[in-house]
């Protein structure tokens, strides 16, 4: 999966501003403790962090 990817699933399913804010400032123990931003500036790939957020903000299965 691509940044772009990740971050047009983001937008759909928070929203643009509240997509970035997630990304931004929630971080996320999967990963490390990082945000999805550093997590991808780190060099996880985008669907690792995509899953992540899925499970964190427990989206169901059939959006992920």
């Amino acid at each position: 999966m691509r940044i772009t990817m990740f971050r047009k699933l983001m937008s759909g399913e928070f929203g643009q501003v509240r997509a970035e804010m997630i990304a931004r400032d929630h971080v996320l123990s999967a990963l490390g403790g990082r945000t999805a931003d550093e997590a991808l500036e780190a060099g996880i790939g985008a669907k690792e962090v995509w899953i992540a957020v899925c499970e964190a903000f427990e989206i169901p299965e059939n959006r992920r």
